[in-house]
């Protein structure tokens, strides 16, 4: 049976990950998201489940511990923090090149550099463009609350060994930090080897009688082989953005004014939007729950019902570019932001809204 508790979004990952039948995790302790580690030492997963958790020497050490564990088919995770993030970059793309499926969780902070341990959105263009080199893509899902902490576990993994692609759970110090009632799913026993066998017969089981071994690797030294990998991940992306759009529109039917946000920010939007329209103002909020794909059809016809966009992000304006991509030129898009782990408020939002996108 399905169990209620009241959990740090934090904690909420971490039991998700417990029970959707993870075999590792390689993690390394950074503010704000160390509670997840914490919570899998405690919680002793490996005398239940035999998920193994372990504390890497460094992130480094901690991605390509991921890298060898999902070459092997197997569920492997690992969840860092902003700079963390950045120093698993290279891994990230060595995965993303060689096709393997894993959960990476960003719970970002304030940058750039060491910057802040409080929240923000900042990660967006790191998550969402690349931020390893080479041509890739990561699936990105951006929960906006401690119950989809959990539920976009089990997405994230299911999603990852349905393209062979890292995907990531972007979320902010304010979700991983809060405490609210989540339901938990059931759990899901881990794959047995045979299910791995089926699930995924490019790994390296070591078993090669029955079929040619396979080869984990990102690297093909013959140009004319490397740009048709390329060109096959290009498919693989636009495969997903056909197949894997998620967004949530709330209050749109009739709006004339949109607010764009995604994570915390969107919680505090639909108190925007609530106050918005006590003053007469129709004001809409679509949410991206997929930051990669991006809902870029969703924006575009509601360019043609609406007077303005305005986006809302703890950054400098990451996501706005996104958004002005997708309308095309057809409607004004304005950005409004907070930094340094200032979260801003709802009020906040509605005077921005009026003088930057009503009264302009």
């Amino acid at each position: 049976m399905k169990e209620l508790r009241l959990m740090k979004g934090n904690e909420a990952i971490a039991e998700a990950a417990i029970r959707a039948g993870a075999d590792g995790y390689f993690g390394y302790p950074i503010t704000p998201q160390s509670e997840i580690l914490e919570y899998l030492m405690v919680q002793k997963p490996y005398e239940t489940t035999g998920m193994v958790v372990l504390q890497a020497e460094s992130e480094v050490a901690a991605i390509n511990m991921v890298y060898g564990g999902a070459s092997c088919g197997k569920k492997c995770w690992t969840s860092s923090s902003s700079p963390g993030i950045s120093l698993k970059q290279e891994g990230i793309s060595y995965m993303a090149g060689a096709e393997l499926p894993a959960l990476i969780v960003n719970v970002v902070r304030g940058g750039p550099g060491l910057g802040t341990i409080q929240p923000s959105q900042s990660d967006y263009f790191q998550a969402t463009k690349g931020g390893g080199h080479g041509d890739y893509r990561l699936l990105v899902l951006a929960p906006a609350s401690v119950q989809e902490m959990a539920d976009f576990v089990p997405l994230a993994f299911e999603l990852a060994f349905k393209y062979r692609n890292p995907a990531m759970i972007l979320t902010d110090g304010v979700i991983g930090q809060m405490m609210e009632k989540v339901e938990l799913q059931e759990f899901v026993p881990r794959w047995t080897q045979e299910e791995i066998n089926k699930i995924s017969p490019w790994a390296t089981t070591g078993k090669t009688r029955d079929r040619e071994r396979n080869i984990i690797t990102s690297l093909d030294l013959d140009s004319n082989k490397q740009e048709r990998h390329v060109l096959s991940l290009e498919r693989k992306y636009k495969a997903m953005e056909d197949n894997e759009v998620r967004f949530e529109k709330i209050q749109c039917d009739d709006a004339e004014y949109l607010l764009v946000a995604f994570g915390s920010s969107a919680r505090i939007c639909q108190k925007a939007v609530d106050l918005a329209r006590a003053k007469g103002i129709k004001v809409g909020l679509l949410r991206p729950i997929t930051l990669f794909p991006f809902p870029k059809i969703p924006l575009y016809k509601l360019a043609h019902q609406v007077k303005g966009m305005l986006t809302v992000e703890m950054n400098l304006g990451q996501m706005v570019e996104d958004v002005r991509l997708a309308v095309n030129g057809k409607v004004k898009v304005e950005h409004f932001g907070r930094y340094g782990g200032i979260i801003p408020n709802p009020e906040e939002v509605v005077n921005i809204l009026e003088t930057k996108i009503i009264g302009a």
